[in-house]
């Protein structure tokens, strides 16, 4: 999972050219963190650019795709669905989680 990184050394890109920027764990369907994801929007083209390991199937792969929100990617091997969650809204549910 090196492809972002090739992206933004070529490119030069500094934190004050992302829309967004994020890696973070990837749950699986019973809500277990089993896989990851790394998603890059520059402010220039709006794409993002996005690594992932698969949850489900731990297959490794690039995107690129539309930026908006809510953002989700599909697995291109097993067809999971895998979102990023806006951490606020995800920092609640974990709180009513443990209540």
């Amino acid at each position: 999972m090196s492809k972002i990184q090739e992206y933004v050394q070529k490119n030069g890109i500094k934190p004050s050219d992302c829309l967004y920027h994020t890696q973070r764990s990837a749950k699986s369907s019973s809500g277990q963190p089993a896989g990851k994801m790394r998603v890059l929007v520059a402010k220039a083209d709006g794409i993002a650019r996005v690594e992932y390991t698969c949850p489900e199937c731990s297959h490794e792969a690039y995107a690129e795709q539309e930026w908006k929100r809510p953002f989700w990617l599909k697995c291109e091997k097993c067809g999971y669905k895998m979102t990023v969650p806006k951490m606020k809204a995800e920092f609640k549910k974990e709180q009513k989680k443990g209540d």
